[in-house]
């Protein structure tokens, strides 16, 4: 009997590493990097319902249009590839952070995409549905794949799963700034080329990186390469997540960095007491803290 309804958690991401490669001459930027899952999470649910369409109701954050919506594009491309046998409402719980840089709006777009699949009786094969989602934005294939940790290349859709690092207790520090992703490009540009001028013909930007899979076992040998491109021109554009970033620095975790384009930051520790004597000792001066865990095990 086909579901009627379905429930799926949309679980948020940090950024390990990020590096933004060569601006590409669509202008589009190929990225490399290690994303990783962690506790924080939306709630989506999707029911049959008569008739055709997506209808959504959203709590928690302002989204938009429902035409703008990731979470309604991504359902609305499970009915079109079904041949629209039914309708679709879906009520989606936010509890990551918007514009923030923790993939809160692709994880939401990879949930609907499972969520609805399975309304229509998993029509849509595993490798299909990978394809939809790589056509919704570079970070919703990592999260329809059920990957706990991967590496991700070009634009997100060609990727490489890995075995999850042990589970650790983290901190995220939103401070109260949003970053848009497409300003965060463009200061990055605005930075590249400004350093120096590019050989012509050749666009400016960094390489592909060399990497050791032996050492992505460890969270040692990862805080040892960890890194985000966006950092430096975000930092640049707004003095108090710099600032903040600083701080949490100041709390010694065992890795600390900014999550995709930002603003939220991250700080990975080595025990639940390091995390709560680095959450007393920043307070609420510097923006939200939410206290989570990294994700080895599916379930």
């Amino acid at each position: 009997m086909t579901d009627q309804a379905v429930s799926r958690p949309a679980l948020a991401k940090v950024n390990l590493f990020l590096r933004v490669l060569s601006r590409e001459e669509d202008g589009y930027h190929g990225i490399e990097t290690l994303l990783c899952l962690i506790s924080l999470a939306d709630t989506l649910r999707a029911e049959r319902r008569e008739g055709r369409g997506v209808t959504i109701d959203v709590s928690g954050a302002e989204l938009g249009p429902p035409a703008e919506n990731l979470t309604v594009r991504a359902a609305t491309m499970v009915l079109d590839s079904v041949g629209h046998r039914f309708g679709v409402h879906l009520t989606l719980t936010k509890r990551i952070p918007v514009r923030a840089g923790l993939g809160g709006g692709s994880s939401d777009a990879a949930a609907a995409l499972h969520a609805v699949n399975r309304l229509a009786g998993d029509a849509i094969p595993r490798h299909e549905l990978l394809q939809l989602a790589a056509r919704i934005g570079s970070d919703v294939p990592f999260f329809c794949s059920g990957a706990l940790l991967a590496l991700a290349w070009n634009r997100g859709e060609r990727m490489l799963r890995l075995p999850p690092l042990p589970a650790a207790p983290a901190l995220l520090l939103t401070p109260p700034i949003p970053v848009s992703t497409a300003d965060a490009y463009g200061w990055l540009d605005d930075a590249r080329q400004s350093a120096e001028p590019a050989p012509r013909n050749r666009a400016r930007g960094r390489g592909s990186l060399a990497l050791d899979l032996d050492a992505l076992s460890g969270w040692g040998d990862v805080a040892r390469m960890a890194g985000n491109d966006f950092e430096s021109p975000v930092f640049g554009r707004h003095a108090e997540i710099r600032a903040a970033f600083e701080a949490l620095v100041g709390t010694r975790p065992l890795l600390c960095r900014m999550s995709g384009s930002g603003s939220t930051l991250f700080a990975i520790y080595r025990s639940p007491r390091d995390r709560e004597d680095a959450m007393m000792m920043l307070g609420k001066k510097h923006g939200t803290l939410t206290p989570v865990e990294t994700v080895a095990s599916a379930g």
